[in-house]
């Protein structure tokens, strides 16, 4: 029992600290809260994290073949390259489109946020080498094995690891309405460019074989 609680820690502290750089996800779910309400950000977060306990799920099971080939990688990457530099022009659009506009708080449905969330974070595929790497490491240092109970720790600390720290920048962005205004306001453009930093990591990436820093 006491591995268990081990396991589970050390993959919730990774998955958190995966999302702590400012990403897709954690930037979109800053700014639904400041648009649409803390609740709203909320679904968004648990919406997210469902997609990535399975993305967990997918990165143990495939984590010993992931990495003993390369295409496979590659292929991730360059599916990966392109949603990232449309997102990235789609961004910019509306971040264009908004300029001037009054921000004010509205009312939407939260399936709506969910299905945001499950939709954003399906996009986004860099967690899953990520999680294929913890994965490698725990079970090299001998704090994994492939057994049922294992997997299930693993995946269920990476799935709260990460929507802890969606909730914390839901909780930080929605507290202050002054600073959810400008925030706000900035948002589209703080994701334009976030996405063009993305672009240049997984050109990196493709053609120097270096990991991606955010997840």
């Amino acid at each position: 029992m006491t591995d268990l609680i081990i396991l589970f820690f050390i993959t919730f502290s990774a998955a958190l600290l995966g999302v702590v750089p400012p990403g897709l996800i954690n930037i979109t779910a800053a700014k639904i809260s400041t648009q649409k309400g803390k609740m709203n950000g909320i679904i968004f977060a648990i919406g997210a994290s469902l997609v990535v306990l399975i993305q967990a799920m997918i990165a143990v099971m495939i984590s010993k073949y992931l990495y003993h080939n390369q295409e496979v990688i590659d292929v991730l990457l360059k599916i990966a390259l392109v949603i990232f530099g449309l997102l990235g022009i789609y961004f910019f659009i509306i971040a264009r489109k908004k300029k001037g506009k009054r921000i004010r708080m509205v009312k939407v449905s939260k399936k709506g946020s969910f299905f945001k969330g499950v939709f954003l974070a399906m996009l986004n595929v860099l967690p899953i080498p990520y999680f294929a790497g913890l994965n490698a490491l725990w079970r090299t240092s001998g704090l994994m094995e492939f057994t049922n109970t294992d997997i299930i720790v693993f995946i269920l600390g990476a799935g709260f690891g990460t929507f802890a720290m969606l909730y914390m920048y839901v909780f930080y962005f929605n507290k202050s309405q002054s600073r959810s205004g400008k925030f706000s306001k900035s948002s589209d453009y703080i994701l334009s460019i976030l996405m063009l930093v993305l672009v240049i990591i997984t050109l990196i990436r493709i053609f120097f074989g270096q990991e991606p820093v955010t997840t």
